[in-house]
């Protein structure tokens, strides 16, 4: 390990960084390093700017992608190098994409194939809480207080605490997964039990289990996250509310679930219904 990484990894810590972040920065730096094969402590402004447009036009990534790399970047150069001024920041172009929620049958097909009790177990946690990916993995069997019937997420987007959901077919679906599996430090473990199922194993194990239900759209296992704030929405539960399970920092965000409710457009007729189109009264 070369002392500059030594360095960053130490003011990380110093910052409270998570481990998630921490070896996010890292790979940001590396492929900065290895882009110009030299170290970054040696390049200017100018040659960064140059590796981030090479990132947008020819790599093509997302505006978080590049930005995810840029903010690890910035951490380098102002806190570890402590270099004047310096600060790049990317426009931020909204895509105007729309979660893609599953409607309730598709998740009741999900479940209906999951015939592994630890597969059902993660799922119906992941969609009954509402949880990232992240979160779901780092959950702890003390996070589930079944008294207050509540889940607990610690250290969520963010480095924020919450509260989420906990219903009663989940907590009993729990109850049977755990006295199958008796897990300890970690809710969900990994294949050798000795710590957290890593975030890919549950996004493959969805995407598995997706294909077998036959469910053609929605993205990964964030999808079930998009479905529980779709339908607590249709279900009629106030915006706020919302908000605060899907540990959101701001109420746009949550807003934006009210694009994909099937509720916001009940009752409207389509204006191809008043038409009258030619030889249609003939077959009256």
């Amino acid at each position: 390990m070369s002392p500059l990484r030594q360095q960053m990894i130490r003011v990380l810590e110093l910052h409270r960084k998570s481990p998630h972040t921490i070896k996010a920065y890292l790979r940001a730096v590396e492929q900065l390093a290895q882009f110009y094969r030299r170290s970054p402590e040696q390049l200017s402004d100018e040659q960064i700017r140059d590796f981030i447009h090479y990132l947008i036009t020819e790599r093509k990534l997302s505006w978080s992608s590049c930005n995810q790399r840029l903010a690890g970047i910035n951490f380098l150069f102002r806190h570890v190098l402590a270099r004047e001024g310096f600060h790049l920041k990317i426009p931020h172009k909204r895509s105007g994409k729309l979660p893609e929620p599953l409607g309730r049958s598709e998740i009741s097909q999900l479940l209906a194939v999951a015939k592994n009790l630890k597969h059902r177990a993660l799922l119906m946690t992941t969609y009954g809480g509402g949880l990232r990916v992240g979160e779901l993995v780092r959950l702890k069997p003390q996070d589930i207080h079944s008294q207050r019937m509540l889940i607990r997420v610690n250290q969520g987007k963010g480095r924020k605490d919450r509260y989420t959901l906990l219903s009663p077919r989940l907590l009993q679906e729990l109850r049977a997964y755990w006295v199958a599996y008796r897990p300890t430090t970690w809710l969900f473990t990994n294949q050798h039990d000795d710590g957290p199922l890593p975030e890919s194993t549950a996004q493959q194990m969805f995407y598995d289990l997706k294909r077998r239900a036959g469910i053609t759209h929605g993205l990964g296992i964030h999808c079930l996250r998009h479905s529980f704030a779709t339908h607590l929405m249709e279900a009629g539960v106030p915006l706020p509310a919302i908000q605060k399970l899907m540990g959101h920092k701001s109420l746009m965000t949550t807003a934006k679930y009210l694009h994909v409710t099937a509720k916001h457009i009940d009752g409207i007729g389509s204006p191809l219904e008043l038409l009258r189109l030619p030889g249609e009264d003939d077959l009256r």
